[in-house]
Parts: structure tokens; sequence; C-alpha cells
């Protein structure tokens, strides 16, 4: 035994016992994340199930679990209880009821039953019981009803894509305009000049302005005939104990009959629901829809705060390693550089929002937008001061990176350098920092991983649970760095914690959670690919 010690061999054993039980952590994490991400957008059959007191409940089987038994003697049978998601949170009040099976006599699976997802309210689950276009009933039975709703459905679907054009794009470049015409205004209010000069310019800016309201009146005009016409069409539903409700075809973003699909349907609405998860936009306090602005928001802090991050933290890395005198000073200086990446990142936050925000925001304010004031431009949260603020909290990671690397480049390649002529820049300009590329380059990997899954100091600076707007638009000057934005962190806070629907939200928080990690992968493996191949061009590299 005293040998087997001393050979080394458990403690191999150990390592790979320790390195095996963290895949496994990590593998299973993943694997619950996908497993409950992934199934969220496919659609299972709708149960009618009637229970032993003659009531019956109609919805989707969503989870089953063991009833606890506590003090129960040994041999106890075990009790079951499955979750129906039941909808109908208009006329019912929650979407989710729990059923013991024990109560259970039957379950079915009826082919007309339909599952409506709405706009508002959630899903509905029912039978339909009529079809009407204005007064005119055009459908009353399930199956000429159900023809009738796929043919009208896409007639309202585009209507409210109309709508939401107008009101997003026209309208909202009208009153972009008229926002940029007021500050003009008032910009030539604050100025001091020749009175009537200054009258006459202000007149013609409220002659435009007058001229944008007029076509602000006509879109109103315009969008007020068109939700006249979604709500024309109307569809009254049966639900499972009787009940109708009668609602818009407009407020119906899709319909179907799980029960009376193939698999290939099925696969095809699954597809159909992830796209809309991607590229659509949230609805229903964010527990619906898409997180497309949450993605982009994500993606654009993410690529600002590199921009900033990598030239700094090289630039700092470089002073330290090839010019500053070693002493204790510098020693300190390391200390303090490595003591920065232990700090929680709420300071971080806390030191944005009083430097960032307030000190350069607000001064930025008083000098290019004091027309616009007291309502702050840059003196309030945004994209640029959020990741200004990511790229001080992960700067410590680029530089001790940066610093190895520069380290590791050999002695020999530098005096060859000075030997051939060339000044100390050259040498690290064309020799040295290409060689320590792949570390950087590992720095910056480390500072993606970590920036983007950060939401404390984001809390602070700029991001918000929804974004009327995106940070790039066609308005000038296209890219608004000092806009709020929504952060995929950030929105599995909101939607998991803060949600008032938490079960429905719950499916909606492993969804975004396994979508935050492929962004994550994504961006890293970009970056590892770009080292890799560095790796092989700068081959005396000792990385």
């Amino acid at each position: 035994m005293k040998n087997f010690w001393k050979s080394g061999d458990p403690f191999i054993w150990v390592t790979g016992g320790a390195l095996t039980f963290s895949l496994l952590m990590i593998g299973g994490l993943l694997f619950l994340i996908m497993a409950k991400g992934l199934g969220f957008f496919w659609s299972s059959d709708i149960a009618e199930v009637k229970l032993k007191d003659g009531s019956k409940l109609l919805g989707q089987i969503t989870a089953r679990e063991k009833i606890p038994q506590p003090g129960a003697p040994p041999g106890t049978p075990k009790r079951y209880r499955i979750q129906l998601q039941i909808g109908n949170r208009d006329i019912y009040g929650l979407d989710f009821r729990w059923v013991n099976e024990e109560e259970i006599a039957k379950i079915d699976y009826p082919r007309n039953a339909v599952l409506l997802e709405r706009r508002e309210w959630g899903n509905m689950y029912g039978f339909i019981k009529e079809i009407r276009e204005g007064e005119v009933v055009v459908a009353q039975e399930n199956e000429e009803s159900w023809i009738a709703l796929k043919d009208l459905l896409p007639r309202t679907q585009g209507i409210y894509k109309t709508i939401k054009r107008i009101g997003k794009k026209d309208i909202g470049a009208i009153n972009y305009k008229i926002e940029g015409l007021r500050l003009d205004i008032r910009k030539l209010e604050l100025q001091a000049g020749d009175q009537t000069s200054m009258q006459a310019n202000i007149k013609s800016l409220e002659d435009q302005i007058e001229v944008q309201k007029k076509l602000y009146r006509n879109k109103e005009s315009e969008l007020a005939s068109l939700y006249e016409k979604l709500a024309e069409d109307k569809i009254i539903v049966s639900t499972i104990d009787g009940r109708e409700k009668e609602m818009s075809i407009g407020a119906i973003v899709r319909a179907y009959r799980p029960n009376d699909m193939s698999l290939l349907n099925k696969a095809l609405l699954y597809i159909s629901k992830v796209w809309e998860f991607v590229s659509g936009e949230p609805r229903e306090s964010n527990t619906e829809g898409g997180i497309f602005p949450a993605i982009f928001g994500t993606v654009m802090m993410v690529l600002i705060m590199s921009i900033v991050v990598l030239p700094f933290g090289v630039l700092a890395a470089l002073y330290l390693r090839e010019y500053a005198k070693h002493g204790s000073l510098l020693r300190i200086v390391r200390i303090c550089v490595n003591n920065l990446a232990g700090v929680p990142s709420i300071v971080f936050g806390i030191f944005g929002l009083g430097f960032f925000i307030y000190a350069i925001g607000g001064t930025i304010d008083n000098i290019f937008y004091s027309e616009a004031l007291p309502t702050p431009t840059f003196g309030t949260g945004g994209i640029i001061w959020a990741s200004l603020t990511l790229a001080l909290l992960t700067v410590p990671v680029v530089i001790v990176a940066t610093e190895e690397g520069l380290a590791a480049v050999p002695r020999a390649i530098r005096e060859g350098s000075f030997a051939l002529g060339a000044t100390k820049f050259e040498t690290i300009w064309r020799i040295v920092i290409p060689s320590a590329m792949p570390a950087i380059l590992t720095g910056l990997i480390l500072a993606i991983a970590r920036a983007t899954g950060e939401v404390a100091p984001l809390m602070i600076t700029g991001v918000v649970k929804l974004a009327p707007e995106l940070p790039i638009d066609g308005h000038f000057p296209f890219i608004h760095l000092e806009r709020k934005f929504m952060h995929l962190g950030f929105h599995i806070y909101d939607v998991g914690f803060q949600s008032p629907n938490v079960e429905a939200a719950k499916p909606m928080v492993y969804a975004t959670t396994l979508l935050l990690i492929l962004i994550v992968v994504f961006l890293n493996l970009a970056a590892i690919i770009i080292r890799n191949r560095l790796r092989k061009r700068y081959a005396t590299s000792a990385f």
C-alpha cells in the first residue's frame, strides 16, 4: 500500500475523478437547460381531462410529479399529480392547474380542440363555435369554422403588420422630426443675437412642425380605420365547461389543432416558433413572443466593450512589461490590477453611474444638448455607458493575459530584431505584439465570457425591461449610443423573478438562458478561430 501511494496512482484517480465530476455537472446543467429550453417550442397534444366529480378540464399536460406524503407508513402507494396548462386567463384567472391523478376518471384528446395564441391574455383552449365577418355569420360548424379561420387569419395578420409598420416607422419618424424641430426652436431661444432673424427662423420651424402634425393626424386617421377593419372579423370559442368567448381574429397570433397535426406539421410549427423567438419582439410582459431586441442589445454591447477594452488593455500591458521601470511602484500597480479583477461587479456599476453617466454624460449634455435639458440625453443610462463600465470591469483580465503573452515572447527574437537595426517601437509593433496576439485574444475571450453574462452593473447603467427603439435605426446618426437597451441576462432575471405569471415564464427563462449560452459560445469560437490561425502563422510563439 505504501508503494501504491508513492507511485502517484491515487492522485491520478483523484484528479481524473474530479475532472469527470466537473464535466458531469456541466453536462447535466447544459442538458437540463437544453431539454427545458428546446422543449418550450414543441406543441404537445391538448388533453380533455374528465374528473370523477363530473367536471372537465382542457389544456396541455406540462409536468408530472410525485405528491409528498410526510409520515406515511412504508409500503404506502405513491401518489402523483399532473400540471395542466388550461390557459384562458381572462376567463379562469390562471394559466395552470394541478390535478391529482386519483381524481381523474379519463383523459381524451379531442381532434377538434383548438389552441389560439393571442397577443394578450395568453393561450386560449377550446372549440370553435362560430366565425363572423362583421355581422355576417360565415361558419358555425367546427370544421367549417376552422377552415374559415385559416382563411381569415392571414388577412388579419397582414392588417396588424401594417398597423405596426405605420405606428413604429411612419408615426415614429414624424415624432422624431417634430422633436428635432422643437429642440431647434429651443436652441434658437437660448442663443443671443438678432431677434428679428431669430423670430423668422422660429416661425419657419413652427410651420414645419405644423406640416408634420398634419401628417401625424393623417396617419392617425389611417390607423383608426385599420383598427376598425382589424376588429371586424370575430371568432366565438366555446370552453370545455360551456362558456363562450367572443374575440377579434386580429388578436390571434397563431391558431392550430395539435391533436390533428402530423409529426411533420408539428416540426414545421416548431421551426416557426423558434424563428419567432429569435426574430420577434416580446409581448405579455416578456413571457411570450420573441427576444430579438435583447439579442441585438447584448451583441452590440459586447462588440462596443471589445472595441474599447482591447486597445486599452494591450497598451496598459505594453507599458507595464516593455517600458515601465522595475521596482516597488510597478509591483504595487500589478497587485492593484490583479485585485481589480476580484472587485464585485456592482461596484463598477456604481462607478459607471457616477463617473460615466453623471460626470461625463452630464457634461456632454450641458455643452452639446443644453436645449434638451432638463431631460438628459447622455446624462442617463445608455448602451455606451454600460459598455464602458463593462470594459472597465474586464480590462484587468486583458492586461494580465497580454502581459503573460508578452513575457512569453523569446528574448532571442527581440535581440535579433535589434541586431537588424529595428527600433524598440518597431520591434514591439512588428515582432512582439503579433507573437503575443494569441494571448491577447485569450484575454479578450475571457473578457467577453464575463461581460456577456453580467447583469448587476447593467441595471444601473442603461439596461431596461423593454426598449421601444433599437440603438440602430434609420435616423441620423443611425447609431444612437445614448439609448437604453435590452439584455439577455437582465431579460432572464426579469422574466424569472419579476414576472407575475411564474409558471408561464419558466420555459422562457430556460430558452433565453440557452440562447445566451449559444451567443457566448459563438463569440468565443470566433475569437478562438482567429487565435488558432495566428498561432499557426507565428509558430515561433511559445503559445
